[in-house]
């Protein structure tokens, strides 16, 4: 991946997730404190401002250091959390990864997320996206069948109970809400995927 390249998926994102921050921060005032569309947009809006800076490093510095910028500027929860995501992808991934190194390093991540979050799969949270994603990615899906199944892992957040977070406060009240986290990284994992397929 050049740095063209990496500097396109991260004004890529950034751009999804503005383009989508009231429907975040709509699903978040649901269930949540109200405020990750807007904090997600702030913290992605900083990256995009230093995209070539990050492009130009090697992808493991690039995906730290995007990381870290996550943790100063998103705030709330999901600071710590999708920063967390990204410095342990870096912290795992090669130069020039393949598939296996980038399945490899994606489930690592993963695991920081869930033990920063202190989660796990079925509690209503960004993991509920995250793992039917490294799964899809371990099992040699193309990119629009894993766009689709992020998607739709989202969706099935609807009906389950809050255990985790501000949301694991209504109990039973959370069902029938999509959580803004797993919503969000739902929107990463499209763009992504429509990027490097060269749909976008």
């Amino acid at each position: 991946m050049t740095a063209l390249d990496l500097s396109r998926l991260i004004t890529a994102a950034a751009d999804a997730i503005a383009a989508h921050a009231e429907e975040l921060t709509a699903l978040d005032q649901a269930i949540g404190d109200g405020d990750h569309g807007l904090n997600m947009k702030r913290g992605f809006d900083a990256v995009r401002a230093e995209a070539d800076v990050f492009a130009a490093k090697p992808m493991p510095d690039a995906l730290k250091a995007i990381g870290t910028k996550l943790v100063m500027t998103v705030g709330g929860a999901s600071g710590p959390l999708f920063g967390t995501l990204f410095m342990a992808l870096g912290k795992e991934i090669s130069v020039e990864p393949d598939r296996a190194n980038l399945t490899a390093a994606f489930g690592k991540a993963i695991d920081a997320v869930a033990a920063r979050g202190k989660s796990q799969v079925g509690q209503k949270t960004m993991l509920d996206v995250l793992r039917p994603v490294h799964d899809a990615l371990a099992g040699g899906r193309t990119v629009a069948e894993i766009a689709d199944i992020a998607d739709a892992a989202a969706e099935a957040t609807v009906q389950m109970k809050a255990l985790r977070g501000r949301a694991s406060f209504l109990g039973d009240r959370s069902i029938g809400h999509m959580d803004a986290g797993a919503r969000s990284t739902a929107l990463l994992v499209r763009t992504l995927a429509q990027i490097i397929g060269g749909k976008a």
